[in-house]
């Protein structure tokens, strides 16, 4: 589906209000740094959205041994009568002897879906008509399918400083309930949606379900900044058990791994360099409810697929992997820069024979980036991607999409 953003915000006014902030924290050196970010946006499935997207930047101990903490929050409403509320954050307790991890969410929202696994939607069973018993077909559907739901997420982990290492280990929680669920080209017995056929044929309510369950956590986190790193490399791994007694509609076990690098171009210019961006995405057993399946742009800080709108690929196995060229535009000055990119994502459909790598779908594009927070190299950024099956996306947001 084609993913329009328009955003009337422009970029100077941002820059020139959070820049004079900066020459305050000059004279009295900040303990927090609060940039609350416009938005005014327009997508199809949307339609005109406009809020505040507010992000903080803060330390909670000596900058010597601390690494800088950041929060992303949105309050949004569009003339869909979508309600968009969130709050993700890292925080880096004192000599960075804890990191906690927060993503907080609730929504009432529509959002299409296309069904599962990446390539064209002729390949997925949808798309080609499910076959009744007396030879029948369902209609087709080529395209988007519509769903509204509520939705309410709260995820937070705790990770342990393993002696003076880059190591961490910790658990945490992670609880999903979606509900009012609508589809909204279900009709039975003519038209067949996606979320239908996988929830009916896994034994799931196609109106709500409830993904509840711990998580065991390992990270190695090098990185010099955490929101605009220079150079370092950090590593994460969370395998969730999601059991029945704690609220799960059904018992499964998901594992996600996530890897990211960053190679310097210039000594003297540690901004002009290479980003590389993976993770991994499984159902390692049981069933898990459609829309918690692994999907493109349901990381934590929903950064993953540019181009491309949130789950438009879905299923129960899913790779990422995306690559930045990050360059300054100034010869001395980090003020201005810029970023080319360019994505790929592969997802799994096993009720329809689709595996991993069967189908990669690309996203590519550009990017404007200027410092607003010298201190903690806290970024405003402005991207317009494309993909395939004529995606694309205008993006405007705060900090380094990794």
């Amino acid at each position: 589906m084609k993913k329009s953003l328009f955003l009337f915000f422009v970029l100077a006014i941002n820059f020139s209000l959070v820049n004079a902030q900066d020459t305050t924290q000059v004279k009295k050196e900040k303990k927090i740094s609060f940039i609350p970010l416009p938005v005014v946006a327009s997508s199809p499935s949307t339609g005109i959205m406009y809020g505040i997207a507010p992000g903080a930047s803060w330390y909670m101990g000596d900058k010597s041994s601390t690494r800088v903490s950041s929060a992303l929050g949105s309050v949004i409403y569009t003339t869909k009568k979508q309600l968009i509320l969130t709050l993700k954050s890292n925080a880096y307790l004192s000599d960075d002897s804890w990191i906690l991890l927060s993503d907080i969410r609730y929504f009432i929202t529509s959002q299409p879906t296309y069904g599962l696994g990446t390539g064209p939607s002729t390949a997925k069973p949808i798309g080609q008509g499910i076959e009744y018993p007396d030879g029948l077909f369902s209609t087709p559907i080529p395209d988007a399918q519509m769903m509204e739901f509520d939705y309410i997420r709260f995820h937070e982990t705790a990770l342990k400083r393993i002696n003076d290492s880059y190591f961490y280990a910790g658990l945490g929680y992670h609880y999903d309930y979606h509900y009012d669920i609508q589809d909204n080209l279900l009709s039975l017995p003519d038209s067949i949606t996606s979320h239908y056929a996988y929830s009916t044929a896994k034994g799931f309510d196609t109106e709500k379900y409830t993904t509840s369950g711990i998580s065991l956590n390992g990270m190695y986190d090098s990185r010099d900044n955490a929101i605009n790193p220079y150079s370092g490399r950090y590593a994460f791994l969370n395998f969730r058990i999601n059991p029945e007694f704690l609220g799960s509609a059904k018992s499964s076990s998901m594992l996600w791994y996530e890897y990211r690098d960053y190679l310097q171009l210039s000594e003297s210019r540690p901004r002009h360099m290479i980003g590389f961006w993976t993770y991994g995405w499984f159902v390692t057993s049981g069933d898990v409810p459609y829309l918690d399946l692994p999907a493109v742009g349901w990381d934590q800080f929903g950064r993953s697929g540019r181009a491309y709108t949130q789950g438009r690929f879905r299923g129960e196995d899913m790779l990422y992997g995306e690559i930045e060229y990050r360059i300054p535009l100034q010869k001395t000055k980090e003020t201005f820069g810029a970023v080319v990119f360019v994505n790929t994502t592969t997802a799994s459909n096993r009720l329809g024979d689709i595996n991993l790598f069967d189908y990669l779908d690309f996203g590519y594009g550009a990017g404007l980036r200027v410092m607003i927070n010298k201190s903690a190299r806290t970024n405003l950024a402005l991207d317009i991607a494309f993909g395939e099956h004529g995606a694309s996306g205008f993006y405007l947001g705060i900090n380094e999409v990794f």
